[in-house]
């Protein structure tokens, strides 16, 4: 007697999303490493499975880098959180908006939607529905402990990550925007905190490496 049809569809199902799994991580390393030039079927020979199965479940390139980019926002959100809730605004806010430059510095992907063109605002939109509610509160609670510049604007924040992510790209420097991020946070306090040293200068003397023509003049 045949099996009844139908009883083999819950492991299809559970495979399917395996698959669609491997694929989202195979997505956040080949972007992060390779940027938005990549293509779906550089993800999926990345993820070890066939195009026909990336292509199965995202119909482009576009909606995975909007899966990705979701799994991020999901990333940026709870870090918001736990910033919102501790104690000292000023802690919180700094410590966030740390995480956010650190994840974006080494993710060159990302650094590419956020500065990027077409979907991009779309994605930024995204941004302020889920994030930007929990930074103003940050914002407003910094202030009121008197630790944040009263002049501070919630779109201060944003700007000041575009700026960071601008020089890991142009210096090729993973870690140098540590020094200009402490540079812009202690001149949002209303008491910078000039007992905590800067990270290092660049090595190469102001001159991106790599980069033709060099630093920019002033």
């Amino acid at each position: 007697m045949s099996e009844p049809a139908g009883l083999d569809r819950p492991p299809l199902r559970r495979d399917a999303e395996l698959n669609r799994r491997r694929l989202l991580a195979a997505g956040r390393e080949v972007f992060r490493d390779r940027g938005l030039a990549a293509t779906l079927d550089d993800v999926a020979r990345h993820a070890g499975l066939g195009v026909g199965t990336a292509y199965r479940h995202f119909a482009n390139k576009e909606e995975l880098v909007d899966a990705v980019f979701e799994d991020m926002i999901d990333r940026v959100e709870a870090s918001a959180r736990e910033a919102a809730a501790d104690p000292d605004a000023w802690h919180g806010l700094a410590s966030s908006l740390e995480k956010v430059c650190e994840l974006q510095a080494h993710d060159r992907g990302l650094r590419e939607v956020m500065l990027g063109t077409g979907k991009a605002a779309q994605r930024h939109a995204l941004v302020d529905r889920r994030v930007k509610p929990l930074v103003d509160v940050l914002i407003t609670r910094a202030k009121a402990q008197g630790t944040l510049r009263a002049d501070v604007v919630p779109l201060d924040l944003p700007m000041i990550q575009l700026m960071v992510a601008a020089i890991t790209d142009r210096t090729g420097e993973p870690d140098l925007w540590r020094r200009y991020l402490r540079l812009l946070l202690d001149g949002m306090r209303t008491r910078p905190d000039g007992n905590q040293p800067l990270p290092p200068a660049p090595a190469f003397g102001g001159r991106g490496q790599g980069q033709e023509g060099g630093g920019v003049a002033f």
